[in-house]
């Protein structure tokens, strides 16, 4: 089939209608959830210091303006669920959601990302040309929309899947079980299978092996008419475990909802029929489209671009000398999910260059719990931090400010170890894409790296 035969073919829009009012309404309630816990106040009002994406210093939370942040970003998401001025929306929210995933690295979680490239590819789809308030306004709906518009969520889904899987094929994961081996003993009190199957070395290593075959395969199973209820059904079981194990928030039913896209339109017809039934709506008076021509060649071109930088980018940890679970350059917008149990100590000693006297810096003095949990094992974080410090106290009216760290680490359950060269100065020390020379190598090795 030749390439433009391919983007001529239309499919039924019942199936972008559905995944555009599931993906607004879990967004909008993920919003009010961030707000109803008090979240916006303890990670973006209370800290005293943010840390920032490199090349994004510039993005900080607004202070008690935040709030209206956030309630502009819900808003978004609602009008993208109902389809009202769909397109100012979508940007609207995508704007938002990215400001609001950028304002301090310390929130960092793979399924914030997710949500941010989903919503910049739904800027260039048709998501309101069916069961939208702009087609009830424009009164008429398209019945079909190009099938490649469908195709490139299905094929974002599937990078997210199978790239997970793919990180999983290491020594630690498939051969220590780590770090599940330290996490799944702590929930004991889990009814029925803590005190039992979660203090099992054997379930340690079935839970290994079942998630990385599981993320490997589950595209696949999903795409294959055959074996789509069965992967449903998968996806459904494992999302749910996995929230019931650990706290990653709507993130296992983002990915739920989503995995929706794959089945036949006919069961999309469905859901909308339920809407109407539910909502007494009634679409009679609307005109009926048969094919919405999507001619503009930039949207193409756009996200087969986009799609092929989310093929390509994880691989650039191949770039960085070290093991990555170490240093981590590389390790971020990969879709490595839950690799790692780190842990870190840093104590920061201030010097004065000339007198070489100094002190060391109590981290609570300008670091939440959280926020001093985070930089002791991440190296980019040590690193600001060590520049706010030196910044701090120049501005405080110390001078020939040097900044050191005496730092360690314990990875997957390994012995903790000197992180940080403690003979550095970092405040002298650029950010960069470069290779970070002051992380002290790796005394073990980590083998089969499928990504």
């Amino acid at each position: 089939m030749s390439i433009k035969n391919y983007l001529s073919q239309q499919v039924n829009s019942a199936s972008l209608a559905v995944f555009r009012v599931l993906f607004g309404g879990m967004m909008f309630l993920s919003i009010v959830r961030f707000w109803y816990n008090g979240w916006i106040d303890k990670l973006y009002i209370q800290p005293k210091f943010f840390f920032s994406y490199y090349g994004f210093e510039w993005v900080k939370p607004l202070g008690d303006y935040t709030y209206l942040l956030f309630i502009f970003c819900g808003l978004s998401a609602l009008l993208v669920a109902v389809g009202f001025k769909y397109r100012v929306a979508i940007i609207a929210f995508f704007l938002s959601f990215t400001y609001i995933e950028l304002m301090d690295k310390t929130t960092y979680l793979n399924h914030y990302y997710f949500i941010s490239i989903l919503s910049f590819v739904l800027i260039f789809l048709p998501a309101n040309a069916r069961f939208s308030l702009d087609a009830f306004i424009n009164k008429k709906e398209y019945v079909s929309i190009p099938k490649w518009t469908i195709d490139s969520i299905k094929v974002l889904l599937g990078i997210v899947y199978f790239y997970a899987g793919l990180a999983k094929l290491n020594s630690d994961w498939l051969f220590r079980a780590m770090p599940l081996k330290i996490w799944l003993p702590s929930k004991y009190d889990l009814p029925l299978i803590g005190n039992n199957l979660m203090q099992q070395e054997w379930f340690h290593y079935a839970m290994s092996w079942s998630g990385a075959m599981y993320d490997l395969t589950i595209p696949f199973l999903l795409l294959y008419k055959r074996t789509r209820l069965l992967a449903f059904a998968l996806v459904v079981f494992f999302h749910v475990f996995t929230r019931v194990l650990f706290p990653i928030g709507m993130f296992p039913f983002i990915m739920i909802v989503s995995t929706l896209i794959f089945f036949e339109s006919s069961f999309h017809e469905k859901i909308i029929t339920w809407i109407k039934k539910v909502f007494s709506i009634s679409t009679e008076k609307l005109q009926q489209v048969q094919n919405y021509h999507y001619k503009n060649r930039l949207s193409v071109g756009v996200i087969t671009v986009f799609l092929l930088i989310q093929i390509l980018f994880p691989w650039r940890y191949l770039l960085y000398p070290g093991e990555l679970f170490w240093t981590e350059e590389g390790y971020r917008f990969s879709w490595r999910v839950m690799l790692m149990e780190k842990a870190g100590y840093s104590n920061f000693k201030i010097v004065d260059g000339e007198t070489k006297e100094s002190f060391y810096v109590n981290n609570t003095d300008f670091l939440t719990s959280f926020q001093e949990k985070q930089m002791s094992f991440q190296p980019d974080f040590i690193l600001e931090y060590a520049h706010f410090l030196g910044d701090h106290y120049t501005n405080k009216g110390y001078n020939n400010i040097e900044v050191y760290v005496d730092s360690y680490v314990a990875l997957n359950g390994r012995l903790s170890t000197r992180f940080i060269n403690p003979k550095v100065d970092l405040y002298q020390q650029k950010d960069s894409f470069k290779h970070k020379d002051w992380i002290l190598p790796f005394t073990d090795e980590i083998k089969i790296k499928g990504l």
